[in-house]
């Protein structure tokens, strides 16, 4: 089977801290998935890329020599570059995890890559890596337009109490502030349950749990951010598969008086070595950690703080919304694992949440009970078609039946 050429197509590009998720859509209604695929590991060594083509229903991977962010991207642009339909690709688009003030995507320009530049200490993990897809796409490809879509674009609307930091005015005035992450996906979310009809979409109260390996809740009113769990930087909040979460921040100048630990070694630690991966100092992955658990109480005590501090966000984000409608489970976690998504429910009753074992078991769409007040659903989130639809808007291409420039 092959790809209509007469329609354009486009590629989204989402760009992690060691990683760059990719997929390649045909402007279709709705947008056809032609190609997906991810590049890990950068700069880890045992860095690859797999990919699955589902236009001849192919797979396969590729080795990539140790390499730099640098070389990575480029090996990623080459094997793109080759296949047959990068020829029709007419924009790109790219998930751009720290965005600051902007509300909406928009075109990628000079003028922006240097804002981006300039706040890169902001979120040295990731804004990097998106900065140099950028860059590199527009050296090899000066014609193609390209859109930055800002993950924290979505928590714009939250009210100037729940972004405020308890530190001295002055760094508020200097953009240090609450700022949350997973836009894209809590977007996503919510067109989800607008196309399925449920009212918490607009006129109601959802928390919306992204569980992956890096984890994080929102608590959305009537379609708008008020609050989420991830703050100034994505190491806020729940704990992750390798992040720490939220911390007493007296534990920093602890750790430089007893182990002389400097801000860069703090700094490695709640990123990379902390998290389920600190606790049970076995596996970042939960996966393991369930199946372990019966036999290694390090692994257990990990799943336990994982679903205990899920289970407090959810408390939290039900009484600044004043109750709650619907819980949304996505991501990774959220979306594969029954157990988990029990033990976090379990004993939230008082709040309306009830789950069916047996739907529940099965993954299905709608995990609540019938006699539960609150719906707790299961969404397969995706944020690389959030970021395709995002560069048809912006660059008003749903005419358009022809490749790009």
């Amino acid at each position: 089977m092959q790809a209509n050429r007469e329609a354009f197509s486009l590629l989204a590009i989402n760009g992690g801290s060691s990683s760059i998720r990719f997929a390649m859509y045909q402007q279709n209604d709705p947008l056809r998935r032609l190609l997906e695929g991810r590049v890990e590991r950068i700069g880890l060594g045992g860095t690859n890329l797999t990919f699955k083509d589902l236009v001849d229903q192919s797979e396969g991977s590729r080795a990539i020599a140790p390499s730099d962010r640098r070389t990575a991207v480029d090996f990623l642009l080459e094997w793109l570059e080759a296949r047959q339909v990068f020829a029709s690709i007419s924009a790109v688009g790219h998930r751009v995890v720290h965005g600051m003030t902007h509300a909406e995507p928009e075109q990628v320009t000079p003028e922006l890559l240097d804002q981006l530049h300039r706040i890169t200490p902001y979120d040295p993990e990731h804004l990097p890596l998106e900065i140099e897809l950028m860059r590199s796409l527009h050296r090899r490809h000066p014609k193609l337009p390209q859109v930055a879509c800002f993950d924290t674009a979505f928590h714009r609307t939250m009210p100037r109490v729940a972004t405020l930091l308890p530190i001295p005015r002055r760094y508020d005035a200097k953009g240090i502030r609450r700022y949350g992450f997973h836009g894209l996906s809590y977007a996503y979310l919510m067109e989800e349950l607008a196309r399925l009809g449920d009212r918490a979409a607009t006129t109601g109260r959802a928390i919306l749990a992204h569980l992956g390996n890096g984890a994080s809740m929102a608590a959305v009113r009537d379609g708008k951010s008020i609050d989420t769990s991830m703050g100034f930087t994505p190491t806020a909040g729940l704990v992750m598969s390798t992040r720490s979460g939220d911390l007493d921040p007296g534990l920093a100048p602890y750790l430089s008086r007893t182990e002389k630990m400097t801000t860069g070694q703090f700094y490695e630690m709640v990123n990379h070595e902390s998290g389920l991966l600190g606790v049970s100092e076995t596996s970042s992955d939960l996966r393991d950690l369930l199946a372990r658990e019966a036999g290694d109480v390090r692994a257990a005590e990990a799943v336990a703080l994982f679903c205990y501090q899920a289970k407090k966000w959810i408390g939290s984000f039900a009484a600044a919304l004043g109750g709650l409608d619907t819980l949304v489970f996505a991501g990774g976690i959220g979306e594969n694992a029954p157990l988990v998504r029990e033990r976090i429910c379990d004993g939230l009753g008082f709040l309306g949440i009830e789950l069916s074992p047996q739907r529940n078991g099965r993954n299905e769409p709608l995990i609540s009970s019938d006699a539960g007040r609150v719906r707790v659903r299961v969404i397969h989130t995706d944020e690389e078609l959030m970021i395709a639809k995002s560069v048809i808007r912006v660059l008003d291409l749903g005419s358009i039946r022809g490749p790009g420039p």
